[in-house]
């Protein structure tokens, strides 16, 4: 099993390249009526409701073959994601959409080519 797996539904996952770089975010989703009330502290009243995971992801000197396998299967709208949760400390398969997505040219050569970066972040939906 790979790092990180992903596909259209939580039993169609492959697995893709292992990302070199992987930082693990945790936002809160505050309620409409979250904010600071006008009391002599300024007191915040937060009001989670809910959160969301986002992972950004960034893989280094990929081929461009390997670049493409990555963004396909990040291409649907909504992909399911197997990785390793940091609050948990397990791995869970959870559904995210992808942000903008950006691949860095490093070199073209006969045959193919190399990247010399690609990133993006997915959040949970």
């Amino acid at each position: 099993m790979g790092f990180i797996r992903v596909g259209t539904s939580a039993g169609s996952l492959a697995d893709v390249p292992t990302p070199s770089d992987v930082t693990y975010g945790l936002m809160d989703i505050s309620a409409s009526d979250a904010g600071r009330t006008q009391d002599a502290n300024s007191t915040m009243h937060k009001n989670r409701v809910g959160q969301k995971r986002k992972l950004s992801l960034s893989w280094k000197g990929l081929s461009g073959a390997e670049t493409a396998q990555v963004m396909q299967a990040f291409n649907p709208e909504y992909v399911y994601v197997q990785y390793h949760d940091a609050l948990t400390d397990a791995y869970e398969v959870r559904q995210f959409y992808v942000g903008d997505r950006s691949a860095a040219l490093s070199q073209v050569i006969i045959g193919g080519c190399t990247y010399k970066t690609l990133t993006f972040n997915i959040v949970e939906v």
